[in-house]
């Protein structure tokens, strides 16, 4: 359709590891010269084929399969996956950066693009030409740039420094800058990486509202890559998950982000019997471990503020009623520091009496963390003896969320942990 201002059709990128090069010039035409006629590289590995439904252990790897899907005018896209599922690849395709291995990309308009700290940008020249230089390269004329600097000069916030050259700058300054660039200037497709997770997060907020601005009141189309599903749910109205380098959902953003959070469920369901790095006399034992999400469905990652259950089947080895039995769950994080210890013998619930095989659900109603992975320990004890203790049962994905319910959304750079509380006034 017309305003459909971005279509990929059937897009695949393969990259070849090691040496690319053939050493000589001549090779170098030979190969060249095959490509130019459809014909296969003389110069590659026996065996190596150059299609995007490949699985060999070759030095060739896809980083984008057969990638479908059109964008249009005014829409905001996220675009979302794990590390290594082939979203920066994608976004250095759509900016023409590199070249696919097959398919098209077929575009409406100009586009700008943040995905590097300092894209564009010359050390040696000083904030203000790089201003020009970078909507240069932009597609923008010296006109339009001047017509738009004031605007970018007092977005950015670095007018004190606008005459010093740019190697000076701090990477936050950096990315002020060429974002002011970016989206100021008047391209009609506005491409945005993680790159903004270096600025301080007054100015994030500040970069969200200004794509939300540019696509709800100017008719840009912008492509956002973040991490940070709260983020990506308020902004965007549509997403594009991927997975290995294939497309895994297309669509409205919250179904996109629920399959996101929900994916691998199963890696979250850790069995623990085998262990053997454990201690104790083995009468209670842990067998499984599962992380559910509020609706005791599975989910391996979750956003700060939302409820986690830490669901644990455990087994008597003897099948005997198990009587005083406390079980407690350290909480670390990256450093295996402990955080926290949440057991049931120093809140509510005692357990005189236990079933020799059953389930145990613990509560946290509402996750106190900031972005960062983590991990649980099991301990348990029966009559006063060590039962069962085991490091590292599983692990616990974090992302930033909206813990307040402010629409705030806070770092891991703010904060180690998050606390539940308020400010209030007392008139005197």
């Amino acid at each position: 359709m017309s305003d459909v201002v971005i279509r990929v059709e059937n897009l695949s990128k393969q990259y070849q590891l090691g040496e690319i090069g053939t050493g000589t010039i001549s090779y170098d035409l030979n190969r060249w010269w095959a490509k130019t006629r459809g014909k296969e590289d003389p110069f590659s590995k026996i065996g190596i084929n150059f299609s995007p439904t490949q699985t060999t252990n070759s030095d060739h790897i896809w980083a984008l399969k057969d990638v479908n899907f059109e964008v249009r005018q005014g829409e905001i896209l996220g675009i979302i996956g794990r590390n290594g599922a082939g979203k920066s690849t994608l976004l250095k395709l759509l900016s023409k950066v590199t070249k696919p291995s097959t398919g098209q990309i077929k575009l409406k308009g100009r586009i700008a693009a943040l995905l590097e700290v300092g894209t564009g940008f010359h050390p040696e020249l000083t904030g203000r030409e790089n201003i020009f230089l970078n909507g240069a390269i932009l597609g923008m004329t010296k006109s339009e740039i001047k017509n738009k600097f004031d605007e970018i000069v007092d977005f950015s916030g670095v007018e004190r420094y606008i005459d010093t050259p740019v190697k000076r700058y701090s990477s936050g300054m950096y990315v002020r800058l060429a974002f002011a660039v970016a989206a100021n200037l008047e391209q009609e497709i506005l491409i945005v990486d993680e790159v903004l997770a270096v600025g301080d997060a007054e100015f994030q907020k500040k970069c969200l509202g200004k794509m939300q601005d540019v696509s709800t009141n100017e008719g840009r189309t912008v492509l956002f890559v973040s991490h940070n599903m709260t983020a990506i749910n308020a902004l965007c109205n549509k997403g594009l998950l991927l997975k290995n380098g294939t497309v895994e959902n297309y669509g409205p953003i919250g179904e996109c982000v629920k399959i996101y959070l929900n994916n691998n469920a199963e890696q979250t369901k850790i069995n623990l019997s085998d262990r053997k790095d454990r201690i104790g006399n083995g009468v209670f034992r842990f067998i499984e471990v599962i992380l559910l999400n509020k609706y005791l469905k599975p989910q391996n990652e979750f956003l700060s503020g939302e409820e986690v259950n830490i669901m644990i089947r455990y087994k008597n080895i003897n099948d005997m009623t198990l009587k005083n039995v406390s079980i407690a769950i350290a909480l670390n994080n990256s450093f295996d520091t402990q955080l926290t210890n949440m057991a049931n013998y120093i809140s509510d619930k005692t357990f005189e009496t236990l079933p020799h095989d059953s389930t145990i659900i613990c509560k946290i109603h509402k996750l106190p963390l900031v972005t960062g992975t983590y991990s649980f320990n099991f301990f348990s004890r029966v009559n006063d003896d060590i039962s069962d203790w085991i490091i590292n049962t599983c692990a616990l994905n974090v992302e930033s969320g909206d813990y307040y319910k402010t629409g705030q959304v806070t770092e891991s750079n703010q904060a180690l942990f998050l606390m539940d509380y308020n400010f209030s006034l007392i008139n005197k």
